[in-house]
């Protein structure tokens, strides 16, 4: 009504009042700041300036190993003060995560293979294939190898080759179809609230659980089909349900706390699955990729929650191809098919490791080493519509270039990539090589310095 109303005239010896000024837009920076939150919308433009960032940087070689035979797993610890890598000749080193950005980005670089990069470097006489960190003690590491069914556990205070303590597969009833050189374990998880608690997958076919404070053999076994063979496995982040990835390109989940059938809270030893999911009869459910693609099984290399996200977890294909499982409608959300190596006449010995993607800390971009090139991908997997990988991909039409949605960048690289880890507080990216180089990709911080001091 009050655009019907005429204003009453002024007094007199009163001068008319001006008219209000025109509406601002507010400046989103300032907007965050007094609202006291970060939307998506804001965090997803965030992300596309950091994607655009880290396109502009090259890669910096920190360290060569002495062997050549590849980094086939790295993790930092919580605070991001110390970087713990493995290699496939046996080789577990910590580094100091401050020693290597100064080595690149610091007035004096050091030597590469200088021995002050190191915090700990043990060699062992089997092949590592998994290092974790251990939430509830940040001085221990905790690896596997793919010629042993045991879990190590080394102190980084005590320098010493050998273990701190050793934990054994006990008796199960799980009867396997596999061999004795298939019982080796493959991946590692930890609970973040019991550093007593220790999960291990199997290529034979089961998950198993540690209790330390009891015993020093597996106390439960989370048992799959027959013909599973688990690559990796990963916790929900609040440590409810456990999900495991298998070479036929299965996703299995149990819930710890008893599921379905309770199984927790009945037996000793044996937990049953709640529910699973084959990866390739998801894909056939999208429309779009089912008319372009033919469809077939693939191995999962690797599977991860985004930190950001906890609803998101990310999976990663033997034939290159990363994408998005939404945990609670168990739905394929999110997707990037780059080309086989074969289309591209690759060496295709490199298909035959495993590749360990990591996520950002906070961006929802997920850092996966290019199965075809020497580089990395940063695919943007933000949770909407608007990112570039989801599957109904919904292209802003604001015209302003500040609406527009992140895009997919690629890193060429010095060597071809074999695992990832990404620092939990800044913007780096360390990637491990066939050549067991590790590549740091960073921004590079300068100091600024008054002229007139």
């Amino acid at each position: 009504m009050d655009k019907f109303l005429a204003a009453a005239p002024p007094h007199s010896g009163e001068e008319a009042a001006p008219p209000p000024p025109p509406r601002r837009h507010r400046w989103r920076r300032i907007a965050v700041e007094l609202d006291g939150r970060i939307d998506g919308r804001s965090r997803h433009r965030e992300s596309r300036l950091l994607l655009d960032s880290f396109a502009e940087k090259t890669d910096k070689l920190v360290l060569l190993y002495l062997n050549r035979e590849g980094v086939s797993a790295m993790e930092f610890d919580k605070k991001g003060i110390y970087l713990a890598s493995v290699t496939f000749s046996g080789c577990l080193t910590v580094h100091d995560f401050e020693t290597l950005y100064c080595s690149i980005y610091g007035p004096s670089c050091s030597m590469p293979d200088d021995s002050s990069n190191y915090v700990l470097h043990l060699s062992n006489p089997v092949p590592l294939n998994t290092v974790r960190w251990n939430p509830g003690n940040q001085d221990e590491i905790a690896c596997t190898s793919s010629q042993r069914d045991k879990v190590f556990l080394f102190d980084i205070g005590y320098v010493s080759s050998a273990p701190t303590e050793v934990l054994h597969k006990g008796k199960s009833k799980f009867t396997s179809l596999y061999s004795e050189s298939c019982k080796s374990l493959t991946d590692l998880a930890f609970t973040s609230d019991d550093k007593s608690r220790i999960f291990a997958s199997g290529l034979d076919g089961a998950v198993y659980m540690w209790d330390r404070r009891s015993s020093k053999t597996h106390c439960l076994d989370f048992v799959a089909s027959p013909e599973s063979q688990f690559n990796t496995i990963k916790l929900t982040l609040d440590n409810r349900t456990l999900f495991g990835a298998t070479k036929n390109g299965t996703i299995h989940v149990w819930d710890l706390r008893g599921g379905r059938a309770s199984a927790a809270f009945q037996s000793h030893n044996e937990v049953q699955q709640l529910s699973s999911v084959k990866v390739s009869t998801l894909l056939g459910k999208i429309a779009s990729l089912k008319e372009q693609s033919n469809i077939v099984s693939s191995p999962i290399l690797s599977i991860d929650f985004n930190p950001s996200c906890s609803y998101q977890l990310a999976f990663h294909l033997d034939d290159g191809w990363s994408g998005v499982l939404n945990v609670n409608n168990l739905s394929v959300t999110h997707l990037h098919c780059p080309p086989p190596a074969w289309l591209e006449s690759m060496d295709l010995v490199m298909q035959n490791q495993l590749r360990k993607p990591t996520w950002l800390s906070a961006s929802s971009i997920y850092a996966v080493g290019s199965s075809s090139y020497d580089g990395i991908y940063l695919l943007d997997f933000h949770p909407d519509t608007s990112s570039a990988c989801h599957v109904d991909y919904k292209e802003e039409t604001r015209g302003s270039e500040e609406n527009q949605p992140a895009e997919n960048k690629f890193i060429p690289l010095s060597q071809r990539v074999l695992s990832c880890a990404a620092h939990p507080l800044s913007p780096t990216i360390i990637a491990g090589t066939q050549f067991s180089s590790l590549v740091m990709i960073s921004q590079e911080y300068k100091t600024i310095r008054n002229p007139e001091s």
